[in-house]
This record gives structure tokens, sequence and C-alpha cells, in this order.
């Protein structure tokens, strides 16, 4: 099991580090979930994330505070609208955009609840 939390965090490293440079790619989460992964499976690699000079401050933001910057739920509310727009125009069945509508609006719901830094 711990090869497999390994390989998850540095997936989520990697979409990160995308999202740092993709403008509709959120950062802050899959930064997040590298940490948790990280912390499963190599404490080495949770400790470099810890200390990186741009993941570092998102996860000790979390721990502390269970706080998401406000540029970061604003992105990721976007994101969500616009991909269930795509789900729609793509002509997606009912059940899928109701699924999925309910299930980006449970998201973003607790993250504008989230204190923000």
């Amino acid at each position: 099991m711990r090869i497999v939390f390994i390989a998850l965090a540095y997936l989520s490293v990697i979409i990160a580090a995308a999202g740092v440079i993709l403008p509709l790619l959120p950062t802050t989460p899959f930064v997040l979930l590298a940490a948790f992964f990280a912390s499963k499976g190599s404490p080495g690699f949770a400790q470099w994330l810890e200390h990186h000079p741009k993941f570092g401050p998102m996860i000790e933001r979390w721990r502390t505070g269970r706080a998401v910057p406000t540029h970061a739920k604003v992105l990721a509310c976007i994101t969500m609208v616009i991909s269930w727009a795509i789900l729609m125009v793509l002509g997606m069945s009912v059940a899928v955009l109701a699924i999925t509508g309910l299930l980006f609006a449970g998201i973003a719901s607790y993250l504008v609840t989230r204190p923000a830094l």
C-alpha cells in the first residue's frame, strides 16, 4: 500500500505543479492531497513538501486553521462551473448533470465555508 501512496503523492504534485502554470487548474487541493499521500507513504517526501517555498505555506495554512486562500476558492468554484457547463454543452444525461452538479455544489459549499488567510 505504501507504493500506492507514494505514486498518488507524486501524481498530485505533478498536477499541482501544472496548476501553477495553467490558469484554470487549481493548485491548492492537489498540494493538500500530495501532503496527505506523502505522509502515508514517504515521510521524506512529506517533509520536502512541507518545506517547499511554494507548497509549504499552503500545507501549513491548512494544518493550522483549515484555511484555503480566497483566490483558490474562487478559482476552484469557477473551474467547477466551467466543467459543469462543458458537460451540459456536450449533451450529458440529466442524471450525470444532476450528480455532478450536486457534487460540485457540495465541494463549493465546503470550500467557501473554510476560513481564508
